[in-house]
């Protein structure tokens, strides 16, 4: 699942927590907004853990070159 799918579970757990007055039989939609909004924050937190661990590499040297054109293009 990647960030916009995180997001969308936040999103939809907060309609049905906040928004809905909607009573279902043997569902209660607040708990189910609440389980949807904690799953989306959980699955955020992963994949910035996950994108943050991707983008630094120990031991990796830079190498800058510098190139200088002579005007022919």
């Amino acid at each position: 699942m990647g960030l916009g799918g995180c997001i969308i579970l936040i999103a939809v757990g907060a309609i049905l927590t906040f928004a809905t007055d909607w009573h279902a039989n043997g569902v209660n939609l607040d708990v189910v907004g609440l389980i949807l909004m904690a799953v989306g924050i959980i699955g955020v937190a992963v994949f910035t853990s996950v994108l943050r661990r991707r983008r630094v590499v120990p031991g990796a040297t830079v190498v800058e070159e510098e190139r200088h054109h002579d005007g022919l293009l």
